[in-house]
């Protein structure tokens, strides 16, 4: 009966992330099909650039609060589960969501700003220290690929600096890796000088 709970709850965490904020914004608002376009990625950056800054930024938010939802509801309720650090397997099932989507035959974004609102009541810490050395990274060299990529090893690296290695430390690693999965193209095109800027 527990395992079933706990089943439940990271199903509908991938569910909750699964759902594939920006290709909703730009087909209503714009009757565009984002996975066409720009990137083809259904994440912020690709919605700004096809559409305008308002839906990107909007898509960035809820992109964001999929991941942080879970988490906030979890925290509330935490006295059901007993598995130890199960908080952290949620956090992952809505980044996964996120990043292959259900609805989108297991297409999807990148992860970053799930990946982020999963993480900001985790470790906080990790998350604005990361995210301002994004910002820096992006205004100076105006790729936001970069600033995700920085993102991505500055998580586990921050945690592993102030509080060493722990379930926590690993469960970013996972994260850090995911990110840089979902940006092995970019990567290609930052190496070869083809990458857009912002």
């Amino acid at each position: 009966m527990i395992l079933l709970r706990e089943i439940i709850f990271l199903l509908l965490a991938y569910v909750l992330g699964s759902i594939p904020v920006g290709y909703i914004l730009t087909s209503h608002y714009f009757g565009l099909n984002i996975l066409e376009l720009g990137s083809g990625n259904i994440g912020s950056t690709n919605v700004r650039r096809t559409t305008n800054n308002a839906l990107g930024l909007v898509t960035q938010l809820l992109d964001m609060l999929k991941g942080l939802l879970p988490i906030a509801l979890f925290l509330m309720f935490k006295p059901l589960v007993s598995i130890p650090h199960f908080i952290l397997f949620l956090a992952l099932a809505a980044i996964l969501g996120h990043d292959f989507s259900l609805f989108l035959r297991f297409k999807g974004g990148k992860g970053v700003n799930t990946t982020l609102g999963a993480t900001v009541l985790l470790a906080p810490y990790s998350v604005f220290i990361a995210v301002g050395l994004y910002f820096v990274v992006k205004w100076k060299f105006r790729y936001v690929s970069l600033g995700s990529i920085v993102i991505a090893f500055t998580l586990p690296l921050i945690q592993w600096i102030l509080y060493g290695f722990s379930p926590l430390f690993y469960y970013l690693l996972s994260c850090s890796c995911l990110i840089i999965l979902m940006h092995r193209a970019n990567i290609v095109r930052l190496i070869n000088g083809s990458e857009l800027k912002s």
